[in-house]
């Protein structure tokens, strides 16, 4: 199935959560080990507790990477996992370059193979380092989220610097539409995806006009300050069209041994919230 249809299918049935699985070993809960065992047992327990509320995962991959191999293994094992739960996953990688490493990237986290449905991608060399990565979404039913405007407080140094007539984030957003339009699904949404953080719901609510084909991947909820009534603008009216990603604020609910059901309620509470604002 088309990985927009995908999404929007698995939205529809649970909600538009997606839990981010960022795995700090000092910050792991009571009767968890502070190794790659641990973050595979911590992660694979997230999963199994929002499972049944949440859209989607986004396994950040650098706290598998600072583990070394043992914790690319454990990067695996998590989205193989995640996937057998019937979850959407992202790998939130950023990848980006040209040429055959770009070709590379693209076949290593988007194959046909790969448990991973999405990855997400920088813009920053032009369409040279994106469109190997649509190729694959098409050829294989994946899909990627090209960052248009960041949740950092230091985006905009960059992102908001003007352009002509418009700034940086919005000449990406229609590039990124662009690019979109010639991959769409069912749903009228395309493959390519875009980041638009929560922390920015003006701008958040102007890209949507934008890009009326494009799934949101929105963080920033939670922890960094986002709430529901800041990302309802990045859905359209039926209540698709964007997945929220929030990290701390559900898979550190609780330090005790109880993680496990306190996340799971975080992630419920999340979802309720993200309903009544978008009703």
């Amino acid at each position: 199935m088309h990985f927009a249809d995908a999404l929007t299918e698995k939205v529809k049935k649970t909600s538009p959560v997606c839990v981010g699985l960022d795995p700090q070993l000092s910050k792991l809960p009571e009767g968890i080990t502070q190794d790659a065992k641990g973050v595979l047992e911590f992660c694979t327990g997230i999963i199994d507790a929002v499972a049944s509320i949440a859209a989607c995962v986004k396994p950040q991959m650098a706290f598998y990477e600072v583990l070394g191999w043992e914790g690319m293994k454990v990067f695996w094992e998590v989205c193989l996992h995640a996937k057998h739960r019937g979850l959407i996953v992202i790998a939130d990688g950023k990848r980006n370059d040209i040429g055959n490493t770009c070709e590379a990237y693209a076949d290593a986290y988007l194959s046909a193979e790969s448990p991973i449905d999405a990855l997400t991608v920088t813009p920053y060399l032009g369409s040279d380092g994106v469109k190997p990565f649509m190729e694959r979404c098409v050829k294989n039913d994946k899909g990627i989220f090209v960052l248009v405007k960041t949740s950092n407080a230091s985006s905009g140094e960059l992102q908001d610097l003007p352009v002509g007539d418009e700034v940086v984030h919005e000449h990406m957003a229609q590039l990124v539409e662009s690019w979109g339009t010639t991959c769409l699904g069912s749903s009228s949404f395309s493959c390519v995806g875009a980041v638009v953080g929560a922390t920015y719901p003006e701008e958040l609510k102007y890209l949507r006009t934008l890009m009326p084909h494009i799934p949101f991947l929105i963080p920033g909820y939670g922890a960094q300050g986002g709430t529901a009534k800041d990302v309802k603008h990045g859905f359209i009216g039926d209540g698709t069209g964007a997945i929220v990603n929030a990290s701390r604020s559900i898979i550190y609910a609780s330090e005790k041994k109880d993680w496990k059901e306190a996340a799971g309620k975080a992630a419920g509470e999340m979802a309720g919230e993200l309903r009544a604002a978008l009703k």
